[in-house]
């Protein structure tokens, strides 16, 4: 069994697309790989194969090498509730409530969850690509460090330096990067890949030379810039839907502060017939044909900053002019009458007054809800199938009115007028069948632009593999991998 780890300069310098780059390189040669990334702060997470929970970007690594998500993939998982607090979720499971500082102190500990995470899936994989999380060199949190180097050191892995150029300033990164690593960690970085270059490489390679000699690494490729990529992201929202062309559906988002999940909405951003926008704060609401509430960390919270933005305000008027309104999970509970936390699950205990557009009301209960699922959207009856993460639990009458069936039970509601929908169902736009049914309610009777998401997500983890392979040098690389 080989490790290789991935670390970058700076969260998003693209080392989620070099794993899995690497990892469909890999799968497409016979080798059995699998992912991991010991420590993930995300509210974007997956539903495992074990019934437990790990970051998306991390799933859809685990895609890329052919195997189904595991929770060994991403041992420790940190899912934002405030600017200073998280739930933290060990081996897929909730293990509690933390602050910053708390958990700061119980890496100790967490080492050996992921240690032990790591071994479990040395035995049934040749071969690990890991990936860093931030960068290896913030100081600040260099202490029990679990995430880059610290677990480098652990399972004494190489480790593979990842820039971003697009951002300007990549020597001054790469460089600063190995200045702040200590001496075994400089020893164990053997390289630098040069992300998202645009333009003529014979500008850069004298400064690619330039960075060869001044740190005795070798550049072991420059990846180019790849224009219109679009895979499940760790955190950021990422661009908007189409600006141009033909006459589209039009579909608003607001961006919660704590919103999860926002991966549902990926089918619609390629739709060639949506213009999807997010709306971020102290933006104006534009004109829709729908509005999505998406998922939320903290649904209360959430929901007073939705009021405190003008949202209830927009969405009823949005309804009486007939646009329509759907709510996946906790935008579903925000549809109802009250949300009520007794035990202050998702924050301060209490109780909060929700839109009252359908007529139910949720609890929070300890327990969360895991599971993959499939099913039928009502009453088209044509396939879903995606996967609910959730605490909550809805009663009310709006249910008897469901939006879809799941393996023998219904899920969500739609209000008696069809103008209202909601659901637990993550992914409800992933089947094409399902997404043209969908946005044929909101008016957009186009089946045959409905993109197969699935299939997407192979071209370009596809893609981003036989790129990979044009622009790295990939014997050295297999050999650093020992394959």
């Amino acid at each position: 069994m080989a490790t290789l780890m991935v670390q970058g300069t700076t969260s998003d310098a693209g080392k989620s697309t070099v794993v899995a780059a690497l990892c469909r390189a890999l799968h497409r040669r016979g080798v059995a790989v699998a992912p991991f990334k010991p420590q993930n702060m995300a509210l974007n997470s997956a539903v495992t194969v074990d019934g437990g929970e790990i970051g998306r970007s991390t799933a859809l690594q685990a895609l890329a090498c052919g195997v189904a998500a595991h929770s060994d993939m991403n041992p420790v998982l940190l899912k934002p509730e405030s600017d200073r607090g998280a739930q933290v979720i060990l081996r897929g499971r909730v293990h509690g409530h933390m602050d910053a500082l708390d958990y700061h102190a119980y890496k100790r500990e967490a080492r050996d969850t992921v240690l032990a995470a790591w071994e479990a899936l040395s035995k049934r994989f040749d071969v690990i690509i890991a990936e860093g999380a931030g960068s290896p060199a913030e100081i600040n949190l260099r202490e029990n460090d679990i995430a880059n180097m610290g677990f480098a050191e652990m399972v004494d892995c190489p480790v593979l330096l990842v820039g971003d150029i697009d951002r300007g300033g990549v020597f001054a990164q790469l460089v600063g990067t190995l200045a702040l690593l200590s001496d075994s960690e400089r020893a164990r970085t053997r390289g630098f890949v040069v992300n998202r270059f645009r333009g003529d490489l014979a500008l850069l390679e004298p400064g690619l030379e330039w960075l060869a000699a001044h740190t005795g690494k070798p550049v072991f490729g420059t990846l180019p810039y790849l224009h219109g990529l679009l895979l499940d992201a760790e955190d950021s929202i990422g661009r908007e839907g189409r600006e141009e062309g033909e006459p589209a559906l039009r579909v608003v988002v607001p961006a919660l502060p704590r919103i999860s999940n926002h991966n549902d909405f990926d089918p619609l951003r390629l739709h060639p017939r949506v213009r999807l926008t997010f709306v971020g704060p102290n933006q104006p609401i534009p004109p829709a044909d729908l509005i999505v509430l998406p998922g939320s960390k903290s649904t209360r919270t959430d929901l007073a900053w939705l009021r405190s933005q003008g949202w209830e305000a927009a969405i009823r008027r949005h309804l009486r002019y007939g646009g329509r309104v759907l709510g996946i999970c906790g935008g579903f509970q925000m549809l109802g009458r009250a949300v009520h936390d007794p035990e202050g699950l998702e924050g301060p205990a209490g109780s909060t007054p929700g839109l009252g557009l359908l007529d139910l009301e949720t609890r929070m209960v300890a327990g969360k809800q895991l599971r993959n699922v499939t099913g039928r959207l009502l009453p088209e009856a044509v396939p879903v199938a995606g996967y609910e993460i959730h605490n909550g639990v809805s009663e009310g009458a709006a249910l008897a009115r469901p939006l879809v069936a799941l393996e023998g039970r219904d899920d969500g509601a739609v209000s008696e007028d069809g103008l209202v929908m909601g659901t637990y169902l993550h992914g409800l736009f992933d089947r094409p069948e399902a997404c043209a049914a969908l946005l044929a309610r909101c008016g957009l009777a186009d089946e045959a632009a409905a993109v197969d998401h699935a299939a997407h997500r192979q071209r370009e983890l596809d893609r981003l593999a036989d790129t990979l392979e044009a622009h790295l040098d990939i014997h050295r690389l297999w050999e650093l991998i020992g394959h």
